[in-house]
């Protein structure tokens, strides 16, 4: 189905921060914690993150490479904070949302997809120099697709189509080290 190639596609555009998503500076607690429970916030269609808990923080992600050279069709993510930056490795939430299938309603064209991984964070510079730890994601996917307005499939639901409306929400939480 076309349109599960374009869903997971604009998840993780928008959690990488690629064609989807677009910039903002992160902002820190003057705190030095060593580390502890996370939670996440992607906010789709910026490259804003916002992480909250041991980690008072928020700025822009970039997708990157395992070398963290920008590559817009990287499955790692930089997190450009304001106390630092982190490379999140989400190889495994990437490989789950390319196989995923939505459910799909024929009879009011709507579907959704809920998809869940791990992301594991590393290589992180300034305060999070040291970092460690898994942050288990979920991305959430509906939209609406149109239906043909002529020709032999008339009436049915078009799913090569872009979305008449669609939804997506990026959020995780974990425990960090650094």
């Amino acid at each position: 189905m076309m349109i599960t190639t374009i869903m997971a596609k604009l998840a993780i555009a928008a959690l990488t921060g690629s064609a989807a998503l677009s910039g903002s500076a992160l902002a820190s607690s003057s705190s030095t914690q060593a580390g502890g429970s996370v939670r996440v916030f992607v906010a789709p269609g910026t490259n804003t993150v916002l992480l909250t808990g041991a980690i008072g923080d928020f700025g822009s992600t970039s997708a990157v490479n395992k070398n963290g050279q920008q590559d817009a069709q990287g499955t790692y993510i930089k997190a450009a904070l304001k106390a630092g930056t982190v490379r999140l490795n989400a190889t495994i939430l990437d490989a789950r949302l390319n196989k995923a299938q939505p459910a799909f309603d024929q009879a009011t064209c709507s579907g959704w997809l809920v998809q869940s991984g791990p992301v594991t964070l590393a290589n992180g510079t300034g305060r999070y120099a040291g970092i460690s730890g898994t942050l288990q994601m979920t991305v959430t996917l509906a939209f609406l697709s149109p239906r043909y307005t002529s020709g032999k499939d008339k009436g049915q639901c078009d799913n090569r189509a872009q979305p008449l409306s669609r939804y997506l929400s990026i959020k995780g939480s974990g425990i960090v080290r650094y």
